[in-house]
C-alpha cells in the first residue's frame, strides 16, 4: 500500500463568518471515517504562529526555513491506500469537509519504512 499526503495551503480555506464549527464537524468527521477505515496514518494543520528554523547536522539552529517551502503551512492528512483512485477519493471527502481543493501526491516507498 501507498502512503498519500493531501494538503491545502491555509490560504485556499475561505470560511464564511460563522460556518467555522460546521467545516470543523466536518473535517473531522472524514478523519474519523478515515481511522475506521484503517487508513488513516497521520494529519493534522501547521501551527502557524510557531516560525520555523534549520537544524543543521552539527546542531546549529538557524531561524528561517529553504526559500522554495517559505509558504508550508495550512493542513496535512497522510493515508495509507491501496491506489491512486482511492486517494483520489478520499481527497474529495477532504475537499468537501475543508471547502477547498486538496494537493495529492504519492511518497515513494521505503521498505524501512
Amino acid at each position: 500500500m501507498t502512503k498519500y499526503l493531501i494538503s491545502f495551503p491555509s490560504g485556499a480555506m475561505v470560511i464564511p463568518d460563522g460556518d467555522l464549527q460546521a467545516v470543523s464537524d466536518a473535517s473531522h468527521t472524514v478523519v474519523q471515517e478515515a481511522k475506521d477505515a484503517g487508513v488513516w496514518v497521520f494529519g493534522g494543520g501547521i501551527d502557524e504562529s510557531v516560525p520555523p528554523v534549520m537544524v543543521d547536522g552539527d546542531g546549529t539552529v538557524t531561524a528561517g526555513t529553504y526559500p522554495q517551502t517559505t509558504q508550508l503551512e495550512g493542513g496535512y492528512a497522510v493515508l495509507e491506500l491501496p491506489s491512486h483512485e482511492a486517494a483520489l477519493e478520499w481527497a474529495a471527502k477532504l475537499a468537501v469537509a475543508c471547502r477547498c481543493a486538496q494537493e495529492v501526491r504519492a511518497f515513494g516507498y521505503d521498505p524501512a519504512s
